[in-house]
């Protein structure tokens, strides 16, 4: 299957240039997408644009990654409501180190024909001088063309205008396939459906100055079947970096999402086949409690994100708060990673001195931690056999509790009822 129909069947592509499918038919192609160094993690939201590199590796075409060095200094005004924030040129380098890092686990880089190749815009813009730019790039673009863009059209009639430093963005983007056409023999520059008015200004800039032919393809944005935005939760963005986003957290992201949505997204993010797919989706729906499609999904995703052992531990995190699931997986995590399953649930400092001496359970529940707000209360569930440790029931109220119980020699799990957790860390 080739690439353009690859994109077609999972339902991603949005629009191409004429001659564009042709040409990767006929021949081995470099293409590129750009990606903004604003932060120092890609997020969910980069995903559609690393599927489209990986698809087109995958179908023998030359993938190239521009990490935008230069244009995130200035920040792209696409459809966007008001300006950026302009980073400075350290931590734009540091951005730029973390998503060359991240881009790595999707892409195969190398030296050979079909690997993959990173470039860093900021090595051709950081000896540009201004004047050299608006003489040699400036001159290609007219004004009345760069106002006709949505995306600037936009901006100048919202309430909060648009800079000159934004205006120029699609000169320097334009500038940035001119260049890697000219120097990369890179052909095809793809990305979201936003970024159309960009893309076709740099080959209309390859045209005019040289006379050749560039090619375009974007990609639909993605949306949720509510209409709200793709990636965002209450808690913000959901980030590749296990630590902005945990693997857990980020397991759960893709496991919750409705039927509609991971029906489409199992297209979109895993590599899947399609009678593949059509499988998952009849058991899905031959029995939707079991969430065939919503596992399948987080399953994939998150180990080609994060690693198989962060896909166990998240599931085994997932059978132990939402299920019937041991402790046990917590022997082989960080003191971070534990804090991170437990985010959210109630936590209780206690004195490791004091728990070898050995604590009452009634006096570890109600007076050293707030388990309970008082002794009754943790008396009258334990006789009704509403309280375990460590996942074990408790009706004892004469109970010691030691260091024995510790997990870690750092934890306990308290449980009141079925679903209220409460971590106890022993110091």
């Amino acid at each position: 299957m080739s690439f353009v129909e690859e994109l077609r069947w999972r339902g991603m592509l949005q629009d191409i240039m004429p001659g564009t499918e042709e040409l990767l038919n006929k021949e081995k192609v470099s293409g590129y997408i750009g990606f903004d160094p604003t932060g120092d993690s890609l997020h969910v939201g980069h995903l559609t644009q690393i599927m489209t590199l990986i698809h087109f590796q995958n179908a023998g075409h030359q993938p190239v990654a521009l990490v935008g060095g230069a244009t995130g200094m200035i920040g792209d005004p696409s459809f966007k409501s008001a300006e950026r924030n302009l980073l400075d040129e350290a931590t734009l380098q540091h951005n730029v180190n973390c998503l060359k890092e991240q881009l790595a686990k999707f892409l195969n880089f190398g030296d050979g024909e079909n690997d993959a190749k990173m470039v860093n815009n900021y090595d051709w813009f950081k000896d540009f001088s201004f004047l050299d730019f608006i003489r040699d790039v400036g001159k290609l673009i007219t004004v009345n063309y760069m106002m006709a863009k949505d995306s600037v059209k936009k901006r100048l009639e919202g309430d909060n205008g648009l800079s000159f430093t934004e205006f120029t963005y699609q000169l320097i983007q334009g500038y940035d396939f001119y260049y890697l056409w000219k120097h990369h023999n890179c052909k095809v520059q793809m990305g979201g459906s936003d970024q159309w008015g960009n893309i076709v200004t740099g080959s209309e800039m390859i045209r005019r100055q040289d006379q050749g032919t560039a090619y375009a393809i974007t990609t639909q944005l993605i949306k949720k079947a509510d209409g709200q935005k793709f990636g965002k939760t209450e808690s913000g963005a959901v980030w590749l970096d296990p630590k902005k986003t945990s693997p857990y957290k980020y397991y759960q992201f893709w496991l919750n999402t409705s039927d509609d949505d991971a029906k489409n997204w199992i297209r979109i993010f895993t590599l899947k086949t399609e009678a593949e797919i059509d499988a998952i989706i009849a058991e899905h729906d031959a029995a939707p409690h079991t969430r065939a499609v919503q596992k399948a999904l987080a399953k994939d995703i998150t180990i080609r994100t994060h690693s198989e052992q962060d896909y166990e531990t998240a599931v085994k995190t997932s059978e132990f708060l939402f299920g019937n699931g041991s402790l046990e997986f917590l022997a082989d995590l960080e003191h971070e990673a534990v804090l991170e399953v437990f985010d959210g649930v109630p936590q209780f400092e206690i004195s490791k001195e004091a728990l070898t001496a050995g604590i009452n359970i009634l006096d570890l529940l109600a007076v050293d931690t707030q388990v309970f707000p008082s002794k009754g209360e943790a008396r009258k569930m334990l006789q009704g056999g509403g309280v375990a440790l460590n996942k074990e029931k408790i009706s004892d109220i004469e109970l010691v509790v030691s260091a024995d119980s510790l997990i870690n020699n750092t934890y306990i799990v308290a449980q009141r009822g079925k679903k209220n957790y409460f971590l106890i860390i022993a110091k």
